[in-house]
């Protein structure tokens, strides 16, 4: 649907952590699409730092019950995003929240039974799904390009996760699987259509049982393959690798954060290769003027579905089930 008539899209924040400051809050400020009305936080002067237009608070219900604001934008720790994914539909927002949309695939459906019930816009904030090279292989991929059963390489890895972070408390949603699992199986859970089974998983955990390498591999009775690594352990290093029919491409490094700089998409067919370039862009603020494009009900603008973000999250769960850690 286009020719709407549009109005800027009032954001909300609950949150003012690292991606708020640096990438979600500038790109708010960036889009033609939308402005930051609102912003809670622990910490009033780091709610303040954003810059909203509107209310500064260190309560978040005081930012749901904004009448200025119309959407929500949760980057809170992972616990705690399904209780205010749920808490800000009440309050009649939409919502944009951050990676891994919710805990568990059970969670995931709630929380869009919860939307669907509202009648308001749920999208998960992977952001790199928005990229134009991101688009481009999914493009590559679905129309057949790289055959039918792809084998798919995906690794994100870093080290020097301070002690004292998020990522490494199991109690609020720690843990490398749930920070890189959803770069690393998004893609195959969106391109491949048959029933993904668990061949191998290997996990190094440290105290107190957060995971903090995870390699498995995974296969489908039709022959597509998926072999990923996330580590918070090794150097940092990021590849996606798709592979059919004798032709391959690869993302990366970066793979999966290509944020204000070139990227590059290197095919590969037989004895020939080949790059495609793609410009400077930040796929952050393409992800809120396109989420703000579709609260303004213009349906044909990318944003992330339910399904997607259901698919991923069940391969999280069957790979943390697996190694005992559900």
């Amino acid at each position: 649907m286009t020719g709407l008539a549009t109005h800027v899209i009032r954001w909300g924040f609950l949150g003012a952590g690292f991606v708020a400051t640096k990438a979600l809050a500038p790109a708010v400020h960036a889009s033609p699409h939308a402005r930051l009305q609102a912003v809670a936080a622990r910490d009033e002067r780091r709610a303040a730092a954003l810059e909203p237009i509107g209310r500064i608070a260190t309560s978040y219900d005081e930012v749901l019950e904004d009448d200025q604001v119309d959407a929500v934008y949760i980057s809170l720790t992972n616990e705690a995003h399904l209780r205010w994914i749920l808490a800000s539909l009440d309050r009649g927002k939409h919502v944009l929240c951050e990676k891994p949309i919710t805990l568990s695939a059970d969670e995931c459906r709630t929380a869009f039974a919860a939307a669907r019930a509202a009648d308001r816009l749920l999208v998960e904030a992977a952001w790199t799904q928005w990229h134009p090279r991101t688009r481009r292989l999914d493009t590559l991929v679905r129309r057949g390009d790289l055959g039918t059963q792809p084998a798919i390489t995906a690794t994100f890895t870093f080290d020097g996760v301070p002690h004292t972070n998020f990522r490494l408390d199991p109690a609020r949603g720690g843990g490398v699987l749930l920070d890189v699992g959803p770069y690393l199986l998004r893609p195959a859970a969106n391109w491949v259509d048959d029933e993904w089974q668990l061949a191998a998983v290997e996990c190094d955990t440290g105290p107190p049982g957060v995971d903090l390498r995870t390699r498995a591999e995974l296969s489908t009775a039709a022959g597509a393959q998926a072999h990923v690594t996330g580590s918070f352990l090794d150097p940092e290093f990021q590849v996606l690798r798709v592979t059919g029919h004798g032709v391959s491409a690869e993302c990366g490094p970066p793979a999966f954060t290509s944020w204000r700089e070139p990227a590059t998409l290197e095919l590969t067919e037989g004895d020939r290769s080949w790059s495609e370039t793609f410009p400077t862009c930040d796929a952050y603020e393409l992800m809120v003027s396109a989420v703000s494009r579709r609260i303004n009900g213009d349906d044909e603008f990318f944003v992330i579905p339910e399904d997607e973000s259901v698919r991923c999250m069940a391969l999280i769960d069957l790979i943390r089930e697996s190694r005992g850690a559900a």
